[in-house]
């Protein structure tokens, strides 16, 4: 969800409210995260989170903080207004784009500690699964809805959607360790 919200959508939406094409350009570079989330996965690897991690686990406790910071990311953007303040907007994408990264990471390392090397080709694809039903959510879902309610709305709703993520890694089991 958020991968297309700092690219696709968020073009839309500063077009729609005025902002020019070399502006909508420069916020492009909100996907930069995206490109050197390697620099800080080891971090997010082998940090312990201080309470988190033991209520929770290593993987469950960055998962579970980087998607409340991120719906509240999400939800930040829309009380932004970049026709009146390009700035504000650009940092809160940067922040969704940093912790969108950063999501990738314990995602992509919780699937591959979970499963058994016979079931990593399922999960790959029912990442993949989930990765698209975001795609639709934040691309043709915000566009839609923006025919019918505020972007402010907009943000809202997909905030509330990473926020049920959030909910549903409380569920999940936490990988075994094995260091």
């Amino acid at each position: 969800l958020p991968l297309l919200l700092t690219l696709s959508t968020l073009s839309y939406w500063l077009s729609k409210v005025g902002i020019d094409k070399t502006t909508i350009g420069l916020f492009a570079l909100a996907g930069t995260p995206y490109t050197f989330k390697f620099l800080w996965s080891p971090v997010i690897d082998q940090a312990p989170l201080p309470v988190l991690t033991r209520l929770l686990g290593r993987r469950k406790s960055w998962l579970f903080l980087l998607q409340i910071l991120l719906a509240a990311a999400i939800c930040a953007v829309g009380f932004t207004d970049p026709a009146i303040d390009a700035q504000a907007t650009a940092l809160a994408i940067l922040a969704v784009a940093f912790l969108s990264a950063s999501q990738d990471i314990v995602v992509d390392a919780y699937r591959i500690e979970i499963l058994k090397p016979e079931e990593q080709g399922a999960g790959a694809g029912t990442t993949q699964v989930g990765y698209r039903i975001g795609l639709l959510l934040a691309g043709a879902g915000a566009v839609a809805m923006s025919d019918f309610i505020s972007w402010q709305a907009i943000f809202a709703i997909l905030g509330a959607a990473i926020l049920a993520c959030a909910v549903f890694t409380l569920f999940v089991p936490e990988p075994e360790r094995h260091d």
